[in-house]
């Protein structure tokens, strides 16, 4: 699926963006029938409505875009996507004056409003399109619309057909058309290499696991991004109930966003050096399956005790995380769909990330309000460190008490890396449960684009 602008010197149609307290004002500059039309139809510059205004001809003249109030803006974004799925076919161009970041969320939000996800039913595209602002990038734009594509498309297949092997297709589509170099780790191999937990977690499936690795870019310093590929979980031998295991095939989120992230990345041709690492498995059940109490050593050499198998992503993380950490990358960023306990504490349309360097901090809490991805800071708490040490192993894969699970997960990552020199964790949601403007139910990126905006400032591109 392609969400491109409209090319610039077509002809178009005017869109004007008034807010509810000056719809008066910006009436009284129209001619009469702009105003008797727009009475008639009843319309009062509320957030989503849209209006368009015919001419004498019963042409398109212009569209009025109800842009609400501060307060009503605030509770939600993408707001020009009301436009976007509503308006006949045609071109438009935004006429009203805004400021840069406000015209980079109309833009964004009004080719985000176009996702269709069509692989099982045939769905109808979207007929309006929209010239890009003159002072907006809008190659970046139409990037950071394509990566989140790829993301959604990837989480929206079932297990069926995304399994450990499709996402391996994938992946190695996405390096293919990068020019990235990329290798794949598969089944009783991992074990040679020293990929121990990945391959306990993925050995009772009929599709072997897999590390998927790939790397793009010879100078500028250095990015790591791990996310986890989890196709399909069960819980394994602690099966999660139906109304648990029913998003499932969505527990991949993590390596779907890295991969549109890097899509970003490489599309934007970065000054720098990137590497991706996607541990594929499925947590399925069978005589093969690890069990609870089970003490797995891991690449790093910690040990683990399982005491539940449901808690399988921080496993195959630990391992991926380990390997990446060897090279000491100037930057090193994990994200997953890890904890039920992270949706309790922000809901699904936040981005919860762990991580202790202030500048990094600093600069992904600036792209994430620059680029409409919001994140929420959550603390790598030391005091709870103890309840990750069960004392027959290293480690505990999963505490007993139900407190603080997101935190005590993120503790347990952050004990296979000390080489990188920054490092931020990710527990994402990944799914969008109800349609707002530009994001449709369904599978969502979470933190990239705030990412992406990060880089120049965290690694001084």
């Amino acid at each position: 699926m392609s969400m491109i602008f409209a090319k610039p010197d077509a002809a178009s149609i005017a869109l004007h963006i008034i807010e509810s307290v000056d719809l008066s004002k910006w009436l009284a500059d129209q001619p009469d029938y702009v105003a008797r039309w727009l009475d008639t139809t009843g319309f009062a510059a509320g957030l989503g409505e849209v209006c368009l205004v015919p001419d004498a001809k019963g042409a398109g003249l212009l569209v009025a875009v109800g842009y609400g109030t501060k307060t009503t803006r605030s509770r939600g974004r993408f707001h020009l996507g009301y436009a976007a799925t509503t308006l006949p076919a045609g071109t438009y161009h935004i006429e009203t004056k805004l400021k840069r970041k406000a015209l980079e969320e109309a833009a964004l939000g009004w080719l985000l409003a176009g996702y269709r996800f069509g692989r099982y039913r045939s769905q109808k595209p979207a007929k309006a399109k929209l010239k890009a602002p003159d002072s907006i990038d809008a190659k970046q734009i139409e990037i950071m619309a394509a990566g989140e594509v790829l993301t959604r498309d990837l989480i929206n297949t079932p297990a069926s057909d995304m399994g450990p092997d499709e996402l391996e297709h994938a992946f190695l589509a996405l390096a293919a058309n990068h020019g990235a170099k990329a290798k794949v780790t598969v089944g009783d191999d991992l074990l040679t290499h020293n990929l121990p937990m990945i391959h306990a977690v993925g050995r009772a499936s009929d599709r072997s696991p897999r590390l998927l690795d790939m790397k793009w870019g010879t100078v500028g310093p250095t990015l790591t991004l791990v996310g986890k590929g989890v196709c399909f979980d069960t819980g394994g031998l602690n099966i999660k109930p139906g109304g648990s295991m029913g998003l499932m095939k969505k527990d991949m989120g993590g390596a779907a966003t890295v991969m549109g992230l890097a899509h970003m990345i490489m599309s934007l041709k970065l000054p720098l050096c990137l590497r991706v690492l996607v541990p594929a498995v499925e947590n399925s059940i069978s005589g093969a399956a690890f069990r609870p109490q089970d003490i797995l050593t891991s690449r790093k050499g910690l040990t683990v005790e399982i005491n539940n198998t449901d808690a399988e992503g921080r496993l195959v993380l630990a391992d991926a995380l380990a390997l990446a950490d060897e090279e000491k990358p100037d930057c090193l960023i994990s994200m997953a769909t890890l904890t039920g306990a992270a949706r309790v504490a922000v809901g699904p349309d936040l981005a919860p990330y762990f991580c202790d360097d202030k500048k990094m901090v600093k600069a992904l809490e600036a792209g994430g309000r620059s680029t409409s991805d919001p994140l929420w800071r959550m603390p790598f708490w030391n005091p709870y460190e103890s309840m990750i040490e069960p004392g027959i192993a290293d480690l505990d894969n999963a505490p007993k008490g139900g407190f603080a699970g997101c935190i005590t997960a993120a503790l347990f990552l952050r004990r296979f890396v000390d080489q990188s020199p920054r490092y931020a964790h990710f527990d994402i949601y990944g799914w969008q449960p109800t349609a707002t403007p530009a994001r449709p139910k369904g599978g969502v990126g979470q933190g990239a684009r705030a990412i992406l905006s990060a880089l120049p400032k965290l690694l001084e591109l």
